[in-house]
C-alpha cells in the first residue's frame, strides 16, 4: 500500500470515528465513547507509523505535526457543548453543523495536501525536503502524529469537561410544577372559602333587609 493510500485510509477512519461517536443533539458520555475513536486510531496507526525522528528537521517538523494537532482538536472541541442532563444527572454532550464542518474542514485539508504531494506539486515538495534534509517517513509521521494528537485532544478534554460540569439538580423541575400546584390550590381554596362566607352572610343581610 502507497503512502497516499495509507494516509488516505486514517484520515477516512478518524474522521469517521469521531463524527460518529460525537455528532447528535443529547449524545451520552461513557467511557466507550470516550475511548472509541482512539481504539480504532489505535488499531489502524501502528500498522503506518514508522520510527520518529530523534534530530534534525524531521523531528522538529513531527513536533510541529503533534502540536497542530492538539491545537486543532482543542478548537473543534469548543464547538462541542457538555452538560449534565436534568433528568438523569448524567453527563451527556452536543455537537452539530459546526463541529462537523471543522472536523470534515482540517481531515479534508490533510487530505488534499497528501494527494497534493503526489499529483499537484510533488517536485517543489522534493525540492523542499531534498533543501531540509526532511525524509518522506517524517511527512507520513507528521501528518500521523497530527491525526492522532487531534483525537486525543479531543478526548481527554471532552473527559475533563465531563467531570468538571456542574450538578443538575434532577428533581428540580418535579419541585417546581408541585410549588405551581399548590399555589394553583391555595388561590383555589381563598376562592372557596370567599364564596362560602359570602354565602353565609347573604342571609343576614337579607334579614336586616327586611
Amino acid at each position: 500500500m502507497s503512502s497516499l493510500t495509507q494516509a488516505m485510509v486514517i484520515n477516512a477512519v478518524v474522521l469517521f470515528a469521531v463524527l460518529e461517536a460525537d455528532i447528535g443533539p443529547h449524545r451520552k458520555i461513557g467511557w466507550f465513547r470516550l475511548v472509541r475513536p482512539l481504539l480504532l486510531a489505535g488499531a489502524i496507526v501502528p500498522l503506518y507509523l514508522t520510527a520518529l525522528a530523534s534530530h534534525g528537521t524531521d523531528l522538529a517538523l513531527e513536533i510541529a505535526g503533534a502540536t497542530a494537532g492538539l491545537l486543532l482538536g482543542l478548537l473543534t472541541t469548543s464547538l462541542m457543548r457538555v452538560y449534565r442532563s436534568p433528568k438523569t444527572g448524567r453527563t451527556a454532550s452536543r455537537a452539530g453543523f459546526g463541529y462537523a464542518a471543522v472536523w470534515t474542514i482540517i481531515i479534508g485539508a490533510r487530505a488534499a495536501f497528501s494527494y497534493g504531494s503526489y499529483h499537484w506539486f510533488s517536485s517543489p515538495l522534493s525540492t523542499w525536503m531534498s533543501d531540509h534534509q526532511v525524509s518522506a517517513d517524517a511527512i507520513t509521521n507528521t501528518l500521523i502524529l497530527m491525526a492522532v494528537a487531534m483525537v486525543l485532544t479531543r478526548t481527554v478534554a471532552m473527559a475533563t469537561r465531563a467531570a468538571i460540569a456542574p450538578h443538575a439538580a434532577p428533581h428540580a423541575v418535579p419541585a417546581l410544577v408541585a410549588v405551581n400546584r399548590h399555589a394553583r390550590t391555595g388561590v383555589g381554596d381563598t376562592a372557596a372559602s370567599t364564596a362560602r362566607d359570602t354565602s353565609a352572610a347573604s342571609p343576614a343581610t337579607s334579614r336586616k333587609v327586611a
